[in-house]
């Protein structure tokens, strides 16, 4: 097994950083601003002294407030499942108060601490270590998080206190997490990390009813019958007028990269304001990506009759291009229909992927003309000839023919509307790609015979 590693200090004493240098990603935010990181954030670790589970963590206050509350009990968490925890200090800023806090609540936990002092770039190790010894947890050892140094020398005295051979070198790397990915988006305090904690049955997300409490996006294995997702929440994503601080910017880089990976995402919407301008945005990125979705009403339950019928109301005038997706009312907080929505999320990614057979693409295309011919164009009926798969995650459907540029839209969208029913493709969206067939002969001219050439001449002299 795995040994585990929790970072764990004060706020902006480079954690994340760390974490990003120990598991070779960019998995965790880093910016030069206290509070950064709220929520675990696990990583695998490979390095030459072994393989490791390494957690994120937040930073640690004396005197939090209510956000600060939830992540210091984040942080107990992490400490509990760790084998070892490495303890950052900021060699800049010296000893502090905060750091003499920090270091009582971790050697409580009983568990085996290494200090780190970071950003020590420019000192010489023993003048950036000196004051540390007053921690009374060792022999501290000097690092630079950004640059790297020492830090092969900390992960070699952390591997000392975990379990014997978990520092041998030749231990395989560790494979990641597999599974549907299922990244739940939406604008802020929507609840989204209400959902998926309600999913696992755990506190594992920070929570609180206030905006922008999420900032990096948080990968969570996860099974249900039987079958692996990874469940992936992310921060809320305004209006891009609306977001003016640096690391908002971030969170929502986040947010559309987690996206970028999704095999499906479940949109979540607040059913007490309505559909809003920025959740019809949100849901046309995903379909401009080609993303699977789903559709979940979160706060069902605390709207009365006449609010439901009018959600659902507004649901059919602003989405009616979303009829392919399932729509499910949910509460997060309560759990009711939360897993029907899971289960659509993944029919959904598994028809982003189905293979469509040839002869049935065509036997459809010929189907739906035979019902519907083409429009047509300058006198001409266009001509549909036959339909393969170009591609997943979206379908993609080519159908060849002649003069296609000229199909209209509404045609475009009653062949899509054919190949899903056909094939029961909810939940994805279908491209169409209309090709028109290069004639062979263009740009030939055929090589006139000698009596060709006679008689276009005695043509000519009569016209002249």
């Amino acid at each position: 097994m795995l040994p585990v590693l929790a970072l764990v200090g004060r706020p902006n004493v480079g954690k994340s950083t760390l974490f990003n240098r120990l598991t070779h990603t960019r998995d965790a935010l880093v910016a030069d601003y206290p509070g950064l990181t709220r929520d675990r954030l696990y990583g695998y670790a490979r390095l030459d002294s072994g393989s490791a589970i390494v957690i994120d963590t937040g930073g640690l206050m004396s005197t939090p407030d209510a956000i600060g509350e939830l992540m210091a009990r984040q942080v107990q968490l992490a400490v509990e499942e760790a084998d070892a925890v490495v303890l950052l200090v900021d060699a800049k800023d010296g000893l502090t108060n905060e750091d003499r806090d920090v270091a009582d609540r971790v050697r409580k936990s009983g568990k085996p601490v290494v200090v780190a002092v970071n950003k020590a770039e420019g000192q010489a190790p023993q003048d950036a270590v000196a004051e540390f010894y007053e921690l009374g947890l060792g022999d501290p050892i000097a690092i630079s998080a950004t640059r790297g140094d020492r830090v092969a020398e900390l992960t070699v005295a952390v591997f000392e206190h975990c379990v014997p051979g978990a520092a041998q070198p030749d231990i395989a790397a560790p494979v990641e997490p597999n599974g549907t990915r299922i990244v739940v988006v939406g604008r802020p305090n929507v609840g989204k990390s209400t959902l998926i904690n309600r999913y696992l049955g755990e506190e594992r997300l920070v929570t609180q009813d206030k905006a922008g409490t999420t900032r990096d996006s948080i990968s969570i294995p996860f099974s249900m019958d039987g079958r692996d997702f990874v469940l992936v929440d992310t921060a809320g994503i305004r209006r891009r007028q609306k977001v003016t601080e640096k690391l908002e910017k971030f969170s929502v880089v986040k947010a559309l990269q987690a996206v970028e990976d999704a095999d499906a995402v479940i949109v979540l919407l607040d059913a007490r304001d309505g559909v809003t301008v920025q959740d019809v945005s949100l849901i046309g990125l995903m379909l401009d990506r080609g993303r699977a979705l789903t559709l979940a009403i979160n706060k069902w339950d605390g709207l009365t009759d006449r609010q439901r019928h009018d959600v659902r109301e507004e649901l059919d005038r602003k989405l009616p291009f979303l009829d392919f997706a399932d729509t499910h009312f949910i509460s997060a907080l309560h759990g009711s229909n939360i897993f029907d929505a899971l289960k659509s999320a993944a029919r959904a990614a598994q028809a982003a992927v189905r293979d469509l057979p040839t002869p049935r693409l065509n036997e459809i295309l010929q189907t739906a003309i035979a019902a519907h011919p083409p429009p047509l164009v300058r006198r001409r009926r266009l001509k549909l000839s036959y339909a393969h798969q170009g591609g997943k995650r979206p379908p993609l459907i080519v159908v060849h023919g002649n003069q296609t540029s000229h199909v209209a839209g509404s045609y475009r969208r009653y062949l899509v509307k054919c190949f899903r029913k056909a094939f029961r493709l909810a939940g994805t969206p279908i491209r169409l790609e209309l090709r028109t067939s290069d004639n062979p002969f263009a740009g030939r001219r055929n090589k006139l015979t000698p009596r060709q050439l006679r008689k276009q001449k005695r043509i000519r002299t009569r016209r002249s």
